[in-house]
């Protein structure tokens, strides 16, 4: 499986912002950007300047990191919402949200989607009764979504239950007891929380 394998920090300041790549670590003072809050390398403090071109790249760039996709990835989740029906934008971060790594950090099984993505690819999640270990499998409306029963014993799965205050969102109902997820609909543009300004990247491609 190929993957971004260097330093995550680095890409949060590259984008200037938090991308919570990390997990709890970024809630605390312990986060490189809080004390280096520009982007790295030698010329990071320089003045830089803003094309329409550079901000289409940093928005694409931005919900990659994210989503932990690598370009040929990213663009290819792009072109099947250009297919589909309706706003091509939407389509794209619905398609994102639906990736089973990223539901099982939603139901914060994982303290990050690379751990998230990690749990799937070891095989300790389910979907609907079966062994799923693809970390882009996309979810469908009424899928259940659970740990694997060997599995619901790791220390690490029930310390994130037990710990993660963030919110489930309107599309997801969790039962943390039962360690399961059930997708109740498709998420909405409004019940996606991620900075991202899609049209942007829709821009960026249709060149």
């Amino acid at each position: 499986m190929a993957r971004y394998t260097g330093p995550v920090c680095r890409l949060c300041r590259r984008e200037r912002m938090k991308l919570f790549l990390k997990g709890p670590k970024c809630d605390t003072m312990r986060c490189p950007i809080e004390r280096r809050p520009y982007p790295p390398g030698q010329h990071g403090r320089g003045r830089i300047r803003e094309t329409e071109y550079l901000l289409q790249l940093r928005e694409k760039q931005k919900a990659r990191r994210i989503y932990g996709l690598l370009e040929k990835q990213f663009r290819s989740v792009y072109a099947e919402a250009a297919r589909q029906k309706g706003i091509t934008g939407e389509n794209l971060l619905r398609m994102l949200e639906l990736r089973l790594d990223n539901v099982v950090f939603r139901s914060m099984f994982g303290s990050s989607r690379n751990q998230a993505r990690q749990f799937v690819r070891h095989g300790h999640v389910h979907v609907n009764g079966k062994r799923v270990t693809i970390p882009s499998y996309q979810v469908r409306k009424g899928d259940v979504v659970e740990i694997r029963p060997k599995s619901r014993s790791m220390i690490v799965i029930r310390h994130n239950i037990d710990t993660l205050g963030r919110g489930v969102p309107p599309w997801l109902e969790v039962e943390p007891s039962a360690h399961k997820a059930v997708v109740r609909d498709l998420p909405m543009r409004e019940h996606i929380d991620v900075p991202v300004r899609e049209q942007l990247i829709v821009e960026l491609y249709s060149k």
